[in-house]
């Protein structure tokens, strides 16, 4: 049964509503949270936890072909934390165990390689793998959820004070997610930023991409208004223009960072702007295609051309990185530039 779904439901540009079907009737966990055992924690002082670290080979050190993009790992001044999405679309359990070869996969080949990457042009990047809660506890109303994205933020925790203790060494930081990751990077910035003056300022940025994020959900982490603000947040949600429903619901007072602008308002940016979108394959970098525009409740939205590579979707949630890839990259380094500038001074 798992290796069926994995071959209907579980693409990684599937359409949102048969995803949401699929998950409404095929192996999602048919037992209480507390009925079931939790898998065993991860260990962080073993590689093998970890989806990326920057001294071993993987899918964050992988760079578009046809491009001149390099690996720059070695070299760079800075480390990204990421905190990668739902890997664990469909199972039997509320949290993954770090034993799942066919979710490490899918986290690997897919966040990892289309979204981690874009960090590893100037920053050393560091991807933990955690007990991260099935797809389903976003449905779930039986008070199972909860418990379930607390067992994953738990472990998202351990490995950032790990990765503090053992490998950040007084280095810069940028907190990079997507999706669940970004959930569980909202609870981090509060523990950890928000109200600690000293590891604030060794905050480049914080980009926490693909879930709703209201304004004001932080006091002392402005949103970012320019291309290169540091010390800031940046996030989006993609759909298709015109969309006035995020995760079926209607939002109001989101933040959204026009990527192609950097700004936080409503103007229109157009394809002209866009500097580079990967392609479903990783095998080309295509610029000028996607334009955007924040809505006025908050959500990214775009004109998908009729490109190869590039389904015609609703909701485009699963290429909120890979449609401004090149452009990320980029503001990447300009933002780590202008925090080194700024020490100088």
């Amino acid at each position: 049964m798992q290796k069926q779904l994995s071959a209907t439901c579980i693409k990684p540009y599937v359409s949102s509503v048969f995803l949401f079907v699929c998950l409404s009737s095929c192996l999602t966990p048919k037992r209480s949270f507390d009925k079931l055992q939790t898998p065993k924690a991860p260990d962080y002082s073993k590689n093998s936890t970890w989806a990326a670290l920057p001294e071993t080979k993987d899918f964050a050190d992988k760079t578009v072909l046809k491009t001149t993009m390099h690996d720059e790992q070695a070299n760079a001044q800075v480390d990204v934390f990421f905190i990668h999405p739902t890997s664990y679309v469909a199972g039997r359990h509320w949290n993954a165990s770090l034993s799942y070869k066919s979710v490490n996969k899918r986290t690997n080949k897919g966040a990892i390689k289309y979204q981690a990457s874009v960090f590893n042009g100037s920053c050393k990047v560091y991807a933990p793998r955690y007990r991260q809660a099935v797809l389903y506890a976003y449905l779930d109303k039986k008070g199972n959820a909860p418990k379930a994205f607390d067992t994953a933020y738990s472990d998202v925790k351990r490995a950032f004070e790990y990765y503090l203790k053992h490998y950040n060494h007084g280095r810069p930081i940028i907190i990079a997610s997507h999706s669940q990751g970004t959930d569980h990077a909202m609870r981090l910035m509060h523990d950890f930023f928000d109200n600690d003056s000293t590891l604030r300022k060794k905050l480049v940025a914080a980009y926490l991409i693909g879930r709703p994020i209201k304004k004001n959900s932080l006091n002392n982490i402005p949103i970012c208004d320019s291309a290169n603000q540091i010390g800031c947040l940046i996030a989006w949600n993609t759909m298709k223009w015109g969309s006035t429903k995020l995760f079926h619901e209607v939002t109001t007072n989101l933040v959204c960072t026009n990527p192609l602008t950097w700004k936080n308002n409503t103007q229109y940016a157009d394809a002209k702007l866009n500097t580079g979108s990967v392609r479903v394959g990783f095998k080309r970098m295509d610029k000028g295609l996607i334009d955007a525009k924040c809505s006025d409740n908050g959500i990214l939205w775009i004109h998908m051309p009729f490109h190869r590579g590039y389904p015609k979707m609703k909701h485009y949630h699963v290429m909120d990185y890979n449609l401004f890839y090149m452009n990320i990259r980029e503001n990447i380094q300009l933002r780590i530039d202008t925090y080194f500038k700024n020490q100088k001074q």
